[in-house]
């Protein structure tokens, strides 16, 4: 059997449907350093950026396997955003911070997977020599608020 595609993009447009259902307000947290991004960067913390998708906040949503793109307003400045699937972190409500947390993807540039960690740093393997056979590092985990 083949291998699967990302569930990635069926589960961002699937929550970001039941967020809306529930008359919250979806925001996406995006790695604005992954390759092709296109944000604006005066907005961009640690790497990061959260952003509004909300309908009344947005124009010209679309969102299918590989992009999310949409326009919209930064200090009063438009702008055309474009995150490719795979650099979309986690996707939530914002009244309440239900949604969900995506892995990272397997064809995730090694040099962005090396640089995620909790607190920013890549301290290495575990001491005891543990950690992930295939990249010698120990499991990340990144808390998103």
């Amino acid at each position: 059997m083949a291998a699967m595609t990302s569930s990635r993009p069926y589960m961002l447009r699937a929550l970001y449907e039941w967020i809306l259902d529930n008359e919250a307000t979806p925001h996406i947290l995006v790695n604005a350093q992954w390759p092709n991004t296109e944000v604006p960067q005066a907005y961009v913390n640690d790497g990061q950026i959260v952003l509004n998708l909300s309908p009344s906040a947005i124009r010209n949503l679309f969102m299918d396997n590989q992009w999310v793109t949409f326009d919209g307003r930064f200090g009063g400045q438009a702008h055309n955003l474009r995150v490719p699937v795979e650099a979309v972190m986690a996707i939530y409500a914002r009244e309440n911070g239900q949604g969900m947390v995506f892995d990272l993807e397997p064809s995730m540039p090694e040099e962005l997977a090396d640089a995620e960690s909790v607190d920013g740093t890549d301290d290495g393997p575990d001491d005891d020599g543990g950690g992930s056979p295939a990249s010698g590092k120990k499991p990340r985990l990144r808390v998103v608020k």
